[in-house]
């Protein structure tokens, strides 16, 4: 028996519990990971906190890192003391996307990684990055991938583009790192001139506070002589799309990744279509676009951005900071 949280159903953080849960032994394909971290994403936030809240008593989180304790026959990719970090859709793992929704999600339709220890299909990890800890690995797994999915197999980012990027979550400042390893330029929005300072720290090129200036969309195209911008991380939802279309240039690619201002609003289809605005939808994305990513890693450094690191039993402690909205960066689970 290993310790667990789990979420009731129905959601809700007075809904939260600390309990046991077995961990059986590895069958062949199979792996045994002991847990040292996870991270907190919007969606994670949604289960736990009862926005979406499970059906059946939930083991919640997305998101796991830790090293592998044994191994079941057949399994070669992974030996005994390797450096895992899980994946955000388990039977995802090459192609283009056919899952839908989030029933093969840990976290969601499945039990997660807020937990000690996991047994499942070896395909459900890949190795963490070279000299990472665990709670760095553990921020790949969705915001990391995200970011990785929407400017490079998505977007196309190339040297010379100009990215903008909403806020100071982890998907943006994922976004951030990517697009200056690349050789591109950032605009930053965000409504704190003390978060903008930092982003302009770790490399953005150009800062709007868009409670200042609410028509940050104008802003955006001065800053590329009237242009657009290349590519938008697009993390808001209804409430700041208006704008990322105004930002974006003729052929423009807007990622449409978070829903922060709501699920449901009016949609402009003349910009889109005057301008031939390319709109994808990312949910993540696949174990071999993970190892992609993973490659690039390794190849050029990059670290993530971490705000804070909570006990595994200060998870709803951890979901609060998250609800405040003043954490820079990623959110960790210490296991």
């Amino acid at each position: 028996m290993s310790k667990a949280i789990i979420v009731e159903p129905g959601g809700g953080f007075d809904r939260v519990t600390i309990g046991e849960r077995k961990t059986a032994k590895p069958q062949p394909g199979e792996i045994t990971v002991r847990l040292r971290a996870s991270s907190l994403n919007y969606h994670d936030y949604a289960v736990v906190s009862g926005m979406w809240g499970p059906a059946v008593p939930r083991i919640p989180m997305a998101d796991g890192a830790g090293e592998i304790i044994e191994i079941g026959a057949d399994v070669t990719e992974f030996a005994v003391g390797d450096h895992v970090v899980s994946t955000f859709f388990p039977t995802w793992l090459d192609g283009v996307a056919e899952v839908v929704g989030f029933a093969t999600v840990p976290g969601d339709g499945i039990d997660g990684y807020a937990r000690e220890m996991v047994t499942a299909p070896a395909t459900w990890f890949t190795r963490a990055p070279r000299g990472y800890t665990h709670a760095e690995a553990a921020t790949l797994t969705t915001a990391g991938l995200t970011a990785w999915r929407a400017l490079f197999v998505d977007g196309g980012l190339k040297a010379g583009d100009t990215v903008l990027i909403q806020g100071t979550g982890g998907v943006s400042l994922f976004a951030l790192q990517f697009a200056k390893i690349a050789g591109a330029t950032v605009i930053a929005t965000s409504s704190s001139d003390e978060k903008l300072a930092r982003v302009k720290a770790l490399g953005a090129d150009h800062l709007i506070n868009y409670r200042e200036n609410p028509n940050w969309g104008e802003t955006a195209r001065e800053l590329t002589d009237g242009r657009g911008v290349d590519h938008v991380i697009e993390v808001g939802g209804p409430g700041t799309l208006d704008q990322s279309m105004i930002a974006a240039r003729v052929g423009g690619h807007i990622s449409v990744i978070g829903i922060l201002s709501g699920v449901a609003g009016s949609f402009n289809i003349v910009t889109a279509l005057v301008r031939q605005l390319r709109l994808i939808s990312v949910l993540v994305g696949s174990r071999r676009q993970q190892i992609d990513m993973i490659r690039a890693i390794d190849a050029n450094g990059l670290k993530p951005i971490i705000d804070s690191q909570f006990p595994l039993e200060e998870i709803v402690a951890a979901f609060r900071h998250q609800e405040s909205n003043r954490h820079f960066g990623k959110i960790c689970l210490d296991i």
